[in-house]
């Protein structure tokens, strides 16, 4: 009887050691797990670089020619944030404009800035961060255009650049019939030549962009077309991946800072842009968007 009461406590006590074990063995798979999931914002100190998207896009985020240097409107205000926020470097991956949140998502980047328009259908594929500034679209006609205002358009061919919120401009009055057909291209550059070479009568396109091209490329006998009006103004910011909370809040910390002690205004006004493109702490929140 006794030996029965042993073997049974034995059995009892080795059963409560062995169930110990196990849940020991989970709380410390879990625990590891956990410690090697590592923030990325804390990834990124840890590595020193920051990998910024953009497609090479001039004047807002590109690699000058002459210096090889990351330059331009949205390089030079993501350096100023990486440097705030205890990033030393920022690096540039040149990436197609329209594959931009693509590569986002895969984890090739941290961060898309290129002048990226914040709106409802990109909101549902990342997270951006507070407004950076305001822009809006232009028209550009070769210099002996005899166009004159948008309805001298109808009848002909436009261009505009692949991915790009001129694009659904463009396509919007080709179903309206303010314009003949839409030819799209890849890059900014080749939607330029197109309009300068006669391949299209005219292009919708970014009027930072088309200042800043004409301004420094006289090979380009092109010119804006001065009566048109800006159909939709955009609201620039960058983009982070929807997981990458740390590395938004402290992205936009530093540029609201930025914003009130008057570094944005200056590195906007480096680059020509006024008080217009502007925008305070309390209007430049990506959740006011529609």
């Amino acid at each position: 009887m006794r030996k029965r009461i042993l073997l049974m406590l034995l059995s009892i006590t080795a059963l409560l050691l062995f169930v110990t074990a196990c849940s020991s063995g989970k709380s410390s798979s879990k625990s590891s797990s956990t410690s090697s999931s590592t923030d990325t914002l804390a990834k990124i100190k840890k590595k020193g670089v920051l990998v910024v998207g953009s497609s090479n896009d001039a004047p807002f985020a590109y690699i000058d020619t002459k210096t090889k240097k990351f330059t331009g409107i949205d390089a030079d205000i993501i350096k100023e944030i990486a440097k705030r926020i205890g990033i030393k470097k920022v690096e540039m991956k040149q990436v197609p404009f329209e594959n931009l949140l693509v590569e986002l998502n895969k984890g090739s980047i941290d961060m898309v800035t290129d002048a990226m328009y914040i709106k409802k259908e990109r909101l549902q594929k990342a997270a951006f961060t507070d407004i950076w500034y305001k822009e809006g679209d232009a028209v550009v006609i070769p210099k002996n255009s005899s166009i004159n205002s948008l309805s001298d358009l109808k009848g002909k061919v436009i261009g505009a650049q692949k991915g790009t919120a001129f694009l659904e401009i463009a396509e919007k009055w080709k179903k309206e019939g303010i314009v003949k057909d839409v030819q799209v291209y890849g890059k900014q550059t080749e939607l330029m030549l197109a309009v300068d070479t006669g391949k299209i009568a005219a292009c919708v396109t970014d009027g930072i962009v088309a200042d800043y091209t004409l301004s420094k490329d006289s090979s380009l006998s092109l010119k804006l077309l001065s009566s048109y009006k800006s159909e939709a103004t955009g609201q620039i910011g960058a983009a982070v991946n929807f997981s990458d909370k740390s590395l938004l809040n402290a992205t936009n910390k530093a540029l609201n800072k930025m914003k009130k002690d008057g570094t944005l205004k200056k590195i906007l006004a480096k680059y020509g842009l006024s008080d217009k493109y502007m925008v305070s702490v309390s209007d430049g929140i990506t959740k006011n968007i529609k």
